[in-house]
């Protein structure tokens, strides 16, 4: 099973379309939230369309959508797709995975919430930083920001063949990886 996972689109069909040049062949693409809207501290990203990025989701019948800070009852007015709000946990092949946005609770209680749920991994947006790590027996990953990235490079995550890699979207370069 091939998944997709990024974060923090915040409206951008241009790196959105990126994304999918690597993402479109898999089973599931995981989005953990803010998804249309840019929020009033970010500026424009490139290619800012909402509209249209609202019509390309809804071509797509494999996505799961975890709500973020900056997305709103409209949202889900124009996207059919669920949006779920705060968190999302579903067994994906032989993978429990939680996907929040990360803003509700501290990184330190969603990580406690993961373990207790018994997740093998927890997917996480907000900080549009991106993360990949163990905490015991838990991964820990935030792809960071396909559109507005913090921390200089816009970003996406793979899971396949038991190995997670996060990946530089314009580049293609894989900046880390770890076994699942």
């Amino acid at each position: 099973m091939k998944l997709g996972i990024i974060s923090d689109t915040h409206g951008s069909l241009t790196y959105f379309d990126k994304a999918l040049s690597y993402l479109n062949d898999c089973e599931y693409i995981l989005h953990a939230g803010d998804v249309l809207y840019h929020g009033p501290r970010n500026p424009l990203p490139e290619g800012y369309n909402p509209k249209e990025l609202a019509v390309k989701i809804n071509s797509l019948n494999n996505l799961i959508f975890a709500s973020g800070n900056c997305d709103s009852d409209v949202d889900q007015m124009v996207i059919n797709h669920p949006i779920q709000t705060p968190f999302v946990f579903s067994k994906l092949g032989d993978l429990n995975v939680l996907i929040c946005h990360g803003y509700r609770k501290s990184k330190e209680d969603i990580i406690k919430m993961a373990k207790e749920y018994n997740a093998d991994i927890l997917i996480s947006g907000h900080t549009h930083v991106k993360e990949l790590y163990k905490d015991g027996d838990l991964i820990v990953l935030n792809p960071g920001s396909t559109s507005l990235p913090k921390d200089g490079t816009h970003s996406i995550a793979i899971i396949e063949d038991n190995c997670i890699k996060l990946m530089n979207l314009i580049t293609g370069e894989v900046l880390k990886e770890m076994n699942i």
